[in-house]
């Protein structure tokens, strides 16, 4: 799911006009009325149009804001604690002073909680924990044929900090989705930082969340200052070594800016989800779905290809029903009329080939034969078999994790993962018998690339210096 962009703290109060156009036109003609999801029948266009929503936070524009964002992250190097202050009551509207939420706090809202929101919490908790152990990665240990012991050693970084976003909606999920698999990897340290809300406090439900999880430092404040604080540290809050957690645009910028500082999880765009269906699919079932995308954000993107053109038909007015009950549906209906698309493709492997040019975060398969169709499928973030498997299990308790690769890059990028926090140093063991039988072929190699000393080094070795 983070790769959702809630708003949050920004320099500019609101996410800047995406520099792609929406969609305006279907190819069946017709007024645009209150919802307007366009619907295509020809695969070029509606292979174009996918690649033009997966493009729609590019452009000039994000020039201008990388702009913005290094100036914010230079006062916060320069000027630290006082730096996130004055950003804080300049985006935000107060100064969170102290920034440290009281280690008691924590305890407090976990206590505090609604029994049945513990519950599920505790529930996903163990879940994501248990599909997490399982990823812990083992050491590599091989004896050459000469005797030589060669491996790779795994270990945490020692910090990490964890990003969690406010603005829009509150998000305990993404507290367990980055501080579990941080734990499972044994980092010593695990800071978060999340903005504070109009009363200066965190949400409480995220609170309750970092308490389960069993992160004991977090900080009131968020935006591009807040990753900054992270990567350089300030007088309160420590440097990481690896900074995780979906945010706005502006916080996106900023660990763009970052990396290479501290390492990173991923550059998250805004949301996508993409349903395969066929005339098995529900269109009440697909119409929850998409919207359930949509509510993220306006930038947030909902597809449906389906081989159904009674699918097709039937679910605009499945959404269109449900929105007049939504709580979130302003938001909702402004990112369905603006990135939403609806596909009608002759087969299944035309639709498969469709997904695969967009590589959606979310890959749903509401089709008779899902598991057929799963193996055919190239480039997804996540993909959620049958009717039983809506997204947002995935989102919450499934187990794997919900930062997922967005706007096109799971073409070569997954989900955050227990690697996320480790890295791994390779270990080389010769002995004589090894350099002798191999020596040789080092000195051949080095001479050929004119790197002088790298042959000495082998030849001191073996007795073969040069005269």
């Amino acid at each position: 799911m983070v790769a959702s962009t809630p708003t949050g703290s920004s320099p500019a109060g609101s996410p800047p006009a995406p520099a792609v156009a929406p969609a305006a036109t279907s190819d069946t003609g017709g007024e645009r009325p209150a919802l307007w999801i366009t619907c295509l029948r020809d695969r070029q266009r509606a292979g174009e149009r996918l690649e033009a929503i997966a493009a729609r936070t590019e452009g000039s524009r994000m020039r201008e804001e990388e702009a913005r964002v290094a100036a914010i992250l230079a006062e916060v190097r320069e000027r630290g604690d006082a730096a996130l202050l004055d950003f804080s009551e300049r985006f935000d509207g107060l100064r969170p002073d102290p920034l440290r939420v009281p280690p008691e706090r924590l305890a407090q809202a976990w206590h505090d909680g609604p029994e049945p929101l513990r519950r599920a919490l505790d529930l996903a908790h163990d879940r994501i924990l248990e599909f997490h152990r399982r990823q812990m990665p083992a050491d590599l240990a091989v004896v050459g044929p000469h005797g030589e012991r060669l491996g790779r050693r795994w270990r945490p970084v020692q910090r990490a900090g964890i990003y969690v976003p406010g603005g829009r909606a509150s998000y305990p999920s993404t507290v367990l989705m980055n501080a579990i698999p941080a734990r499972v990897a044994g980092v010593e340290r695990l800071v978060m930082v999340t903005p504070p809300g109009a009363g200066g406090e965190p949400n409480a439900t995220v609170l309750a969340a970092a308490h389960r999880a069993g992160v004991e430092e977090v900080y009131r404040v968020g935006g591009a200052q807040a990753v900054g604080a992270l990567a350089y540290g300030t007088e309160t809050i420590p440097a990481v070594d690896v900074i995780s957690g979906p945010g706005n645009l502006y916080v996106t910028l900023a660990k763009k800016a970052v990396y290479g500082t501290v390492g990173i999880d991923s550059l998250a765009g805004p949301s996508e989800v993409l349903v395969i269906a066929d005339h098995t699919a529900r269109p009440a079932q697909v119409a929850a779905d998409l919207m359930a995308q949509a509510e993220h954000d306006p930038l947030a993107a909902a597809i449906l290809i389906t081989t159904s053109e009674e699918l097709a038909a039937a679910v605009p007015a499945a959404i269109e029903a449900q929105l007049e009950r939504h709580p979130r549906a302003a938001i909702t209906r402004q990112a369905l009329n603006d990135w939403g698309l609806i596909v009608v493709c002759g087969d299944l492997a035309e639709a498969a080939a469709l997904s695969d040019r967009f590589a959606p975060e979310h890959l749903e398969l509401l089709v008779a034969d899902p598991e057929s169709l799963a193996e055919r499928i190239l480039h997804a973030g996540a993909i959620f078999l049958g009717p039983w498997s809506p997204e947002a299990v995935g989102d919450y308790l499934a187990g794997p994790n919900h930062t997922l690769p967005t706007s096109g890059t799971a073409r070569f990028a997954g989900a955050l993962s227990v690697e996320t926090f480790l890295r791994h140093t390779s270990l080389i063991h010769f002995n004589q018998a090894a350099l002798e039988a191999t020596g040789p072929a080092v000195v051949t190699l080095a001479e050929s690339e004119g790197l002088h000393s790298h042959a000495e080094s082998v030849r001191q070795r073996l007795g073969t210096q040069h005269s």
